[in-house]
Order: C-alpha cells, then sequence, then structure tokens
C-alpha cells in the first residue's frame, strides 16, 4: 500500500479551500456589478491572492480611473465658475454647492424637529381635551410648514414611481398582445409612433385641464398637482416597455410556440408559462428605459404642475433669485441625476433578480 505524503494532502486542502474562496467571489461578482460595486471583485480577488499585479490594474481601471475623472471634472469646475458671472453673481463652485448641500441638510432636520414638536404638543393637547371629557373638540390639524428638502425629495420619487407602475400596467399588457397578433401590432403601431415623440411641456396642460375638469374634489386620496404630474410621468414613459415588450414577445422561438399548439395551452397558461419568461429579459430593459425617461419628464412635470417635489423645488428658488438660488439649483441637479442612477441601479437588481440565469 502506498503512503500519502501528509504535505501532499495539506497542500490539496488548501487548494480546495482557495477555489471555493474564488468561486464565492465569483458568484458575488454578478451581484457587486448590478449594483455598481464591480470593483471590489479584484479587490476581493487580490486579497485572495490571484495576481495581485493583475487585479491592481483592473482595480486602478474600475476605480482609480473614474475618481481621477470626477476629480478632474471638480478642479475644471471649480477653475471655471467664478470666471462666469451672472445675474445673481459668479456660478458657485464645488465648495459652495457643498455648503448648501449641508445648510439643505440642517433646515431639513430643523424642519423635521419643528414638525415633531408640533405633532407632540397637538397630541397633547387632545389627549387632555380626552381627559376632560370634551373628545368632541378634539381635532386633527396638518402641519402647515414647508416641506424638507428630503420631502420633497420623497414626494418626487413617490409620483415617478406611481406614474411608473400604471404606465407598466398599461404597457405589458398591450405590448404582450402586439407581439402575440399581426393585427393588433398594426393597430397600435401608428398610435405608438405619433404618441412616442410629444414631449411632457405638450401633454402638461392637457392633462391639468382633464384632471381639474374631472377629479373635482378637494378632498380626495391624491392631490391635484400630484395626479397631473403621476399622469403626464405615465403618459411619457410607458413607451419604451410597450415596444420592448412586444418585440421580446414577438421574437419568442418558433418552435416553443408549435410546442405550446401542440400542447393545446389556453392563452392563459401560454402568456405565463411560455411568453413572459421568455420576453423578460426585453421586457426588463423596456422597464429601466422607461424608469429613466419618466423620472426626467417628473421634474419639467412638477414645475410646472407645483407638484411639492424636487422640480418645484427648482423652479421656486429659480423665481427666488437670492445669492444661494444658483448654488441650491445646483444641488437639486446632483440629487436629481444621484437618485436617476440608484432607481437605474435598483431596476437592474430586480432584473437580475428574475433573468439570473443569463448572468451566472
Amino acid at each position: 500500500m502506498t503512503a500519502v505524503d501528509p504535505s501532499t494532502l495539506d497542500q490539496e486542502a488548501r487548494d480546495a479551500r482557495r477555489a471555493a474562496r474564488f468561486t464565492r467571489i465569483n458568484k458575488a461578482d454578478a451581484w457587486l456589478t448590478v449594483l455598481g460595486l464591480g470593483w471590489l471583485t479584484p479587490l476581493l480577488r487580490a486579497a485572495a491572492g490571484d495576481n495581485p499585479r493583475a487585479q491592481g490594474r483592473e482595480i486602478w481601471r474600475l476605480l482609480g480611473v473614474p475618481l481621477l475623472a470626477i476629480l478632474g471634472f471638480l478642479l475644471a469646475w471649480g477653475v471655471l465658475a467664478p470666471q462666469v458671472q451672472t445675474s445673481l453673481g459668479a456660478v458657485p463652485g464645488p465648495a459652495q454647492v457643498w455648503q448648501e448641500a449641508v445648510g439643505l441638510h440642517e433646515d431639513a432636520v430643523r424642519t423635521g424637529e419643528s414638525r415633531e414638536k408640533f405633532e407632540t404638543m397637538l397630541e397633547a393637547r387632545n389627549q387632555r381635551l380626552i381627559e376632560a371629557g370634551r373628545g368632541d373638540e378634539v381635532k386633527t390639524v396638518a402641519y402647515t410648514g414647508a416641506p424638507s428638502y428630503y420631502q420633497q425629495i420623497r414626494t418626487s420619487i413617490g409620483t415617478v414611481f406611481f406614474g411608473f407602475l400604471v404606465a407598466t400596467l398599461v404597457a405589458v399588457p398591450l405590448g404582450i398582445m402586439a407581439g402575440l397578433s399581426p393585427t393588433a401590432n398594426a393597430a397600435l403601431n401608428p398610435i405608438i409612433q405619433i404618441f412616442k415623440p410629444v414631449s411632457p411641456l405638450a401633454w402638461l396642460p392637457i392633462v391639468t385641464m382633464i384632471v381639474s375638469a374631472v377629479y373635482v374634489t378637494n378632498d380626495g386620496l391624491f392631490e391635484k398637482s400630484f395626479l397631473v404630474s403621476a399622469i403626464t410621468v405615465t403618459l411619457c414613459s410607458l413607451w419604451p416597455t410597450l415596444i420592448n415588450t412586444a418585440l421580446g414577445v414577438a421574437s419568442i422561438d418558433k418552435d416553443l410556440v408549435n410546442v405550446s399548439k401542440v400542447l393545446k395551452m389556453t392563452t392563459r397558461t401560454k402568456i405565463l408559462k411560455l411568453v413572459l419568461p421568455s420576453a423578460l429579459p426585453l421586457i426588463f430593459t423596456g422597464l429601466r428605459l422607461s424608469l429613466g425617461v419618466g423620472w426626467m419628464v417628473l421634474i419639467a412635470a412638477e414645475m410646472l404642475a407645483q407638484n411639492p417635489g424636487l422640480g418645484k423645488f427648482v423652479w421656486d428658488e429659480f423665481q427666488n433669485g437670492s445669492s444661494t438660488s444658483l448654488a441650491r439649483i445646483m444641488v437639486a441637479v446632483f440629487t436629481i441625476g444621484i437618485i436617476g442612477f440608484l432607481l437605474d441601479r435598483l431596476m437592474y437588481a430586480v432584473q437580475a433578480a428574475f433573468t439570473f440565469s443569463n448572468q451566472r
């Protein structure tokens, strides 16, 4: 019987553990890429001992170059901005914009404290009335202070998701119908081609008049300005999802369609078991495009509809015309861009969760 060298067994165990580490890193890489953190993968590989020199080059490409580009942008901005004079003074540089961002955060904290104090006092007053047997005098009074910057952000995100959800509920069924039926596609195509290029600024007055005529109540579930903004988002953002859904459904392998006929699948079973799984990647591509379009449209819609979100914040600062207005508008611009990036990452993560087998 041949003796086994213990050092060989130890080496094999180390190789197995190392291979297991790399397997875990490779699995994590897909999700890190989805979340925009792909630069972490070469760091993990380098820490695990996988060719540190090559991983260093990859870290430089994925992390160093973008950071260097951002630094170059900030330096150019800081140098060029003071040279451009406007009616409100020089264009603010990075330092002034950061200062206003900190100021907006502090204002939001103070507003939150004021709201909390008001609600505490109101609750205490109502409790005293109840204890005194005067429950009929209890009132629910809304806080009337100006919304904080964070509340305006939440309003914009809630509005865009509401409009996006309605657009999805309309676009996906219509896209499936157009992809399955050449007749339905012929009927929908001219409508898509006519209305897809229409600007939100053209939709907005029409939506405003219709909402004002139909939604006449003043104490409904939604504010009119919210509905105007959300419906405008819906009308402008449904087209990418509709088009990509129709394309995804129409491009399904014909052999699969023939199999569904042989198995005599019902229309509902065919859509749920065959059509949707096959078309899902393109549907999600359309959803990501629609959400991006909706977010861009929302800001313009909020400006004109006066929905208390980021668009109204920008418009109010423009109308205000103070020495800090331009810097605050630039804070809003960066906020809009960062949120847009995060929304795209969110949709990409959802897409990866449902179609992850294609990315392994």
